[in-house]
């Protein structure tokens, strides 16, 4: 009896959904290791707050409704959902060798003192006190090898570039709700442009905000240790690990923008006056 014809492809579905199903494994397993699952958990909060008081600064709305815009925005946002993006990228996009070496470095007591540091000073709490103590770390570190280790930073993590993309990508979605309070047609566009037009003076402000908390996240972490990173960063497992990672974060951050803000075009919009008998 001839078997084989029927029994080869499903031997050969077997192992590629075993070799699929390692494979998330091995990514669930690198991510575990590093800080970032830690960090994701908090974006939604993250996210909300940071919109929430945004949007108060501004002046242009009432406070309570940028509450509500701070709330209809956490709960458009998954950490879960986040996390399990991460990780099909991860997957897809890296072999299991440099899963393997992003998982060695992180379980290192270097990567581990420094993975303590990043998620501490992930809290949305801890973002007050970044601000406060910026001018004090600022003049603490000017000039010495851990500012002259930033530039590095940033170019292997992505921060300052990752970071202003996706304000301008928040910001443009959130321009629909904007417009829900104006009866000028065209307050969406110029708002889009107003928006574009400020990359450069973005980049800046946002790349100070960057600096003042590497100082600030890193400051208990020796310049050897920082290197010790730094030349993980630079590693193509690392460049690896941490351009799908922020490229993952950024699309599970943007993609529900859109969606964020037609909710908020319906909830704020004033309800149409009821036609006269």
């Amino acid at each position: 009896m001839k078997h084989f014809p029927l029994i080869k492809p499903l031997l050969v579905t077997a192992m590629l959904f075993a070799g699929t199903a390692q494979a998330a494994t091995e990514a669930r397993q690198a991510l575990e290791a590093s800080p970032v699952d830690d960090i994701v958990a908090r974006y939604p909060a993250m996210m909300s707050q940071g919109i929430r008081d945004g949007l108060k600064r501004s002046g242009q709305l009432p406070p309570m409704v940028a509450d509500t815009i701070g709330n209809v925005v956490s709960n458009s946002f998954n950490a879960a959902d986040i996390e399990q993006q991460i990780v099909t990228d991860l997957q897809k996009e890296l072999t299991d060798a440099q899963l393997e070496a992003v998982q060695n470095w992180y379980e290192t007591p270097v990567a581990r003192k420094i993975s303590t540091a990043e998620i501490a000073a992930s809290a949305p709490s801890v973002w007050p006190e970044i601000q406060a103590r910026a001018p004090e770390l600022n003049s603490k570190y000017k000039g010495t090898a851990k500012a002259e280790m930033f530039d590095r930073f940033d170019r292997a993590s992505r921060a300052t570039e990752s970071a202003v993309d996706t304000s301008i990508a928040v910001q443009l979605g959130l321009a629909t709700a904007m417009a829900a309070f104006s009866s000028d047609s065209a307050n969406y566009e110029q708002l889009r442009q107003r928006i574009e037009s400020q990359r450069s003076m973005l980049t800046g402000v946002i790349g100070q905000q960057v600096y003042d908390s590497y100082l600030y996240t890193y400051e208990k972490i020796g310049d050897q240790e920082m290197n010790l990173y730094l030349e993980f960063l630079e590693s193509p497992a690392g460049a690896a690990f941490s351009r799908v990672v922020t490229n993952s974060i950024q699309q599970a951050i943007t993609d529900p923008i859109e969606s964020v803000g037609r909710q908020l075009t319906q909830f704020l919009s004033p309800a149409p006056a009821a036609k006269s008998q």
